[in-house]
């Protein structure tokens, strides 16, 4: 894979990613089990939701069928120019890309096949785990990837772990709830940071942005490792690809956070979807009741008042009143 296939893949997997997660927030269809409602199937709006989830959906997986399927168109051109050359690790790799690239092919072609025939009835967990295998078998590539131990190629293959983890993760979730948007949210955004990612190696092995000090060792068109001049080279190459990582990571939290921003204001998501209620509100709902006036004072205060006003009674009444005349010592006649 040189800079083309590295650009169209990379290219491939953000275009799926971004349809993904945009339409995660699509109408999911009524159950049937569901009682009859206004909005039911019957309903115009109720089947042109539908409608929209069925062909996004549907368009998802004709985006994956294409990909897989230029992923084996590549791979075959590298077996055979892994034969070709005699580099049986290279000709060994691209059969490992090839099952993955079938996996996905299948994954697509079955989902294909339940959204257009109505005939065709598949589970929906069954299509899942298919998916699941697939990021799965894709996790294990890159993680036992070690064509040469000392490459600084292998830093960008621990990288690449990271947004397959996250697709694999959520596709486990969607085993549970395929319902949930939040797992076809969660793996869109892996998949964009995935061809970010693959972009970037792109253009780090095969174009003149490759690290200072460092240079591509080919043995065949899919076997290649980056090597370096000394220690510090490594050292500053592995650094690069770590800071680089974080650069994307940063750039893609920023594009969600606009692209969330823009949406929530075109859906018109207000106060009234929010799941808290500000501090003042009920403060405000007491004084519209006719509870204007607003006191500090707990009963403890109440109780200590209530003793006071007990004692004074008490001293009043111990009080006896004496007259002027028995304080002088004398006694007025009847």
């Amino acid at each position: 894979m040189g800079l083309f296939s590295h650009t169209v893949a990379g290219g491939g997997f953000i275009l799926i990613g971004a349809w993904e997660s945009l339409t995660s927030s699509s109408v999911p269809l009524k159950n049937s089990s569901q009682p009859p409602t206004s909005q039911s199937p019957a309903h115009p709006t109720a089947d042109k939701h539908a409608h929209d989830s069925v062909f996004s959906s549907s368009l998802t997986f004709v985006l994956i069928m294409i990909l897989s399927f230029l992923f084996v168109l590549d791979s075959l051109l590298s077996f055979f120019d892994a034969r070709s050359s005699k580099d049986t690790i290279g000709s060994v790799l691209q059969l490992q890309v090839i099952a993955i690239s079938l996996l996905f092919f299948l994954y697509s072609v079955l989902g294909l096949m339940t959204r257009l025939r109505k005939s065709f009835v598949l589970p929906s967990p069954v299509l899942n785990l298919v998916c699941l295998f697939a990021f799965v078998e894709e996790f294990l590539l890159f993680f036992l990837q070690r064509k040469d131990p000392s490459g600084v190629e292998n830093r960008y293959y621990d990288m690449m772990l990271v947004p397959i983890g996250i697709c694999a993760f959520c596709s486990f979730l969607e085993l549970k709830n395929p319902k949930w948007g939040y797992t076809k949210l969660g793996r869109g955004i892996g998949l964009i940071l995935q061809g970010m990612w693959i972009l970037q190696m792109g253009f780090a092995f095969f174009s003149d942005f490759i690290v200072h000090g460092c240079s591509l060792h080919e043995k065949s068109r899919g076997n290649y490792t980056v090597k370096c001049k000394g220690h510090p080279e490594y050292h500053r190459g592995r650094a690069i690809v770590t800071l680089q990582f974080n650069c994307h990571l940063a750039l893609l939290v920023t594009v969600i956070a606009f692209v969330y921003s823009i949406v929530c204001k075109k859906n018109g998501i207000g106060r009234e979807h929010m799941q808290y209620r500000p501090i003042g509100a009920e403060m405000q709902h007491l004084e519209n009741a006719g509870h204007g006036h607003f006191t500090l004072d707990s009963d403890e205060d109440d109780n200590e008042n209530g003793i006071k006003e007990g004692r004074n009674v008490e001293m009043q009444k111990a009080i006896v009143p004496v007259s002027e005349s028995e304080t002088n010592g004398y006694h007025n006649s009847p």
